[in-house]
């Protein structure tokens, strides 16, 4: 039995009396830069495929590869983490809100200095949508700058919560199948497979909504 229900997202849990849950993100390292050297794998072809796909939907918000390959990197990065904190009581560094809330954030703030200095006429028309009636102006620009500002906030938590609630479903129905009989045990066992499934989806689909939207964000400037 677990003595913390939320033990498996602590990072400061001590293995080898050593602090090595954070370590885990460098696996992106591990299985990300041997795809450049490994020929017609099934691996490389997979990142073939989702790189493309990636590239053709953000070329058309950049002018410049550049942006698009760091965005392609952030996706990967978060996609790998998101895959291999998909089994229960395992520690992903995207479950955990200091590691998304430090990504979005630093996103953020670049990307507002770049065009606060860079754009500064086009950010202030950005505050004020087209057509706005002059009563409504101030308002509009309170709300526009509420709306920017919480936008690293809402990146981080909408990556953070999704995978914690999986992760804490899985981990709850593994605790219920504790002497009970074996009926249902087998039915909770179906059920976590079919959780799985749903948690390996959650994994791509958050690891993509957060690259989307912080591309989105970067090419208002």
């Amino acid at each position: 039995m677990m003595t913390n229900l939320f033990s498996s997202f602590d990072p400061m849990s001590a293995t080898f009396s050593m602090q090595l849950n954070w370590i885990a993100m460098f696996l992106f390292l591990a299985v990300f830069f041997p795809l450049y050297w490994t020929s017609f794998s099934k691996s490389g072809i997979m990142y073939t495929e989702l790189t493309s796909y990636i590239t053709k939907e953000f070329i058309p918000l950049f002018k410049s590869y550049k942006n698009i390959i760091f965005f392609n990197v952030l996706f990967m990065f978060i996609l790998i983490n998101n895959v291999f904190g998909l089994m229960p009581y395992t520690f992903t560094s995207t479950a955990h809100i200091a590691m998304t809330l430090s990504m979005a954030l630093t996103i953020w703030l670049v990307f507002m200095l770049y065009g606060w200095i860079n754009n500064t006429n086009h950010m202030f028309a950005h505050l004020v949508p087209l057509g706005t009636p002059i009563v409504l102006m101030p308002f509009m620009v309170l709300i526009e700058t509420i709306s920017n500002i919480i936008r690293p906030i809402t990146l981080s938590v909408r990556l953070a919560a999704n995978l914690t609630a999986g992760h804490l479903l899985l981990i709850l129905l593994g605790e219920s199948m504790v002497n009970n009989s074996i009926f249902i045990i087998i039915t909770i066992t179906m059920a976590q497979f079919a959780l799985m499934t749903l948690e390996a989806a959650v994994a791509v689909i958050q690891a993509y909504v957060f690259a989307t939207l912080s591309t989105l964000y970067a090419s208002e400037v």
